[in-house]
Parts: C-alpha cells; structure tokens; sequence
C-alpha cells in the first residue's frame, strides 16, 4: 500500500501539535527572574579647591658664583683644594710663588727699621738742642734746624711704615682666598703654570640658597601677583620645593615675548646650579564641583554624566548632558549641569543606560589641578 508524501507530513505535524499540548496540560511554565540591580561606586559632588597652573622649564642659578682670578703674576706654587670640595669664607685655595715680594718686604722692613732710628736720634737731639737755645748756648738757626731734621726723620719713618704695609698686602695676594663660603669648581691650572691677572683659576658657587629663572607668556604673566607661588617637581611630578617669586621682568624678551620670573629657595634636596628642572607656576585659586575625568561619558561628542536619583521608590540613574571646564590631572571642572550635592556613577558606566537601577557603593572625590591651555610650551631663557 503506497503513502502519498503530503497525507504523511499532516499526520508528522498533527502528532507534534498533540504532544505540545499534552506538555502544556500537564504543569505551567516560568518568566526568567529580573537580574539584581547592578553595583556602581557614586561620588558626591562638593565643591573642592581647583588650582590653575602652568608647568615650565626652569634654569636653577647661583645667588653667589664668582670665577677666581689672581691679583698677581707668577707661578702656582700649591694647590690646596680639589674640584667638589666645600670651603669656607676666607680659605686657601691655592698659592702663587711669592719669594720676590717677600724679599721686598724684608727690604722694606728694614728700611723701615734704619727711619726709626734716623727719628730717634733728631728727636735727641733736638730735645738737646732745645735745652741748650733755653740756657743761651744755641742759636735761633740751630733750633730750627733741629726742628726741620726732626721732621723730616718722622716723615721717612712713615713713608717706610707705608711701604711696609703695602708690600705686606702685595704678598697677601700671592695666597688665592675664597670670596664666600662654596662649592670649588674645576680647578682650571696645575703645579708650575705661570698666571696672570686675567687667568681663570677656578670657580666658587654657593648652593645654599638658589634661584630659578622661568619664561611665561606674557598674557600670563599679566595675571601675576607678589605672593603667586613657584613649586620644583622632581621627574615624577612630585613638589620637592616652594617658593614664591620676588622678581618678575618689567618688560618681554622682544625675541620670545617670554617674561622671566624668577624665586628663591633654600636648596634642601641636593640641587646645583645652572641645572634644568620642572618648575609650576599656580596662578590662582577657587572652589568648584570637578568630577573624574572617567566619570564622563560622551555621545556624538557631547559630554555626560550618570546622575543616581530616587524615582519611584528605586534608585536609578539618569543620564545628563553638562558642560565642562578644564581638565586637570584627574578631573574636570564642571561649569554646567551638575549641582552641589549630586551623586554621580564613576564605576561600571558601559553597562549603565537611562533610567538603569542600580545599588550603590561610595567612591572617593579626587583631587585635581588645572593646567591652562598650551602653559607648558614656554621654557628657560
């Protein structure tokens, strides 16, 4: 008996149709259970301190740096100190050879010593010739010549005193001293080398106490005040000192337009001069609401952010367009759209859609500065 094909795809049909409904008979299915609310962390917007700033490159230099010459000619005879050494007010750094102005010296010493007894002896001897013009014995013309002898020894005894003290002084330069307390540079002459008056001996910087030298633009540097702070940041952007400035320019580098500021600071952390470092400039500060820079979610540019809101006895977030400031570290400020007091979502913002619930978890505001636009394009002079 032969089955035509379409009565057999009824019958397959029919019979499935039959089983389906048999299993519906015999016990009800289940919706799948709504997933929990998902957990985000949720900052508080408070209005927190925002610094604007501009990060530069600075020039660090010596209040005190002299480059050692001699005061006489002659040939380096010791050499007392070596290239690094620190060395106080005063010390010997190295010696010229001074046996020619120590002979002078015992030449004038002497001479010196011959004009004292020259005035001694006129003074006897016009103290005896003073007695004897009293008592008669001596005429006028004896005592004034007496008197004329008697200064013209104490007038030799003071030109040899003179003398004395000069070629004293004159030999005093021959021991090259130390103006100020300092760092020894390199030691530029050897044992034997004959100097002069305008031979480089060596250099004395003192790093005590530096000053760093910084270009602003002028735009910026029109909103200085005396008290505007200067930080040094190691390379790690950590503040390792602060100063405020004492000098701004009074008028641009007609080549840059850069105005140079400078601050002084005591040199704590081991800096030398004439070395390049970070330096930030803070121009001012306020307070503002910021929030996290990944707190910020953005659609065809414009930027917004994951309120979290009671609504209908749920909590839910809703997702708001706001205006943004500058962006700093870490953070935006916020100029528009949010308010003090909001909670925002900063944690789990792909997965979040409008009017999402969701269960909440306290997330710490961060802290931030602002950088102005282009700040850290200038650098040293």
């Amino acid at each position: 008996m032969r089955v035509r094909p379409l009565v057999a795809l009824k019958k397959t049909v029919c019979g499935s149709a039959l089983l389906l409904m048999a299993a519906g008979c015999s016990g009800k299915t289940q919706a799948p259970a709504a997933p929990p609310p998902r957990e985000v962390e949720v900052l508080t917007l408070a209005p927190s301190e925002v610094r604007d700033t501009g990060e530069y490159l600075g020039s660090l230099l010596s209040r005190q740096s002299v480059t050692v010459l001699p005061q006489v000619n002659g040939y380096v005879r010791r050499i007392l100190v070596k290239p690094g050494q620190k060395v106080e007010a005063g010390a010997t750094l190295l010696e010229v050879d001074s046996r020619e102005e120590t002979a002078a010296l015992d030449s004038a010493q002497a001479q010196h010593s011959s004009a004292e007894v020259s005035r001694d002896l006129a003074r006897r001897t016009y103290a005896r010739t003073e007695a004897l013009y009293k008592e008669g014995l001596a005429s006028a013309q004896e005592m004034e010549q007496g008197r004329a002898q008697l200064e013209a020894a104490e007038a030799a005894a003071r030109a040899a005193a003179a003398q004395v003290a000069q070629r004293q002084v004159q030999l005093q330069f021959h021991a090259v001293r130390a103006p100020f307390p300092g760092t020894v540079g390199d030691v530029l002459v050897r044992l034997g080398d004959f100097v002069s008056a305008t031979t480089p001996l060596t250099s004395i910087a003192q790093a005590d106490v530096l000053e760093v030298s910084v270009s602003l633009p002028s735009e910026r540097a029109r909103a200085l005040k005396p008290d505007t702070a200067l930080e040094i940041l190691d390379s790690q952007g950590n503040v390792v000192l602060t100063s405020t400035l004492f000098f701004v320019a009074p008028q641009a580098d007609p080549r840059t337009q850069l105005v140079e500021v400078k601050a002084a600071f005591q040199n704590t952390v081991g800096l030398r001069p004439s070395e390049l470092v970070r330096a930030r400039v803070v121009y001012s500060r306020h307070e503002a609401l910021q929030i996290p820079a990944l707190a910020v979610v953005r659609l065809s540019g414009q930027p917004f952010a994951m309120v979290v809101q009671e609504k209908d006895g749920k909590t839910v977030v809703e997702r708001r367009p706001i205006a943004l400031g500058m962006l700093g570290n870490m953070a935006y400020v916020v100029e528009n759209g949010l308010k003090q007091g909001d909670r925002v979502a900063v944690s789990s913002l792909q997965a979040l859609r409008d009017g999402m619930p969701v269960k909440l978890k306290t997330a710490e505001a961060p802290a931030t500065q602002v950088t102005a636009p282009g700040a850290s394009a200038a650098g040293s002079r």
